[in-house]
């Protein structure tokens, strides 16, 4: 089971509780949300607080999954 966290503008989306065996099938799942499915296009995903770029990573029990949206700032 792996913990997934949103934040910035999707922080008011509640965390989920999945089984999943690497990104690609955690995002093929989140995709199915209608209110997530823009965001995965332009989020980065860090795991366990470390970026991870390839989609094919796996996952772990325990894993802790963050969605991060792009930001501006000034």
């Amino acid at each position: 089971m792996i913990q997934v966290e949103f934040l910035g503008p999707m922080s008011d989306i509640p965390p989920r509780q999945l089984e999943v065996k690497n990104l690609s099938e955690l995002k093929a799942i989140l995709s199915q949300d209608k209110a997530l499915s823009s965001w995965l296009e332009v989020s980065a995903l860090a795991v366990n607080d470390e970026i991870i770029e390839d989609i094919s990573h796996p996952l772990k029990n325990g894993d802790k999954v963050l969605l991060l949206p792009p930001v501006c700032g000034g």
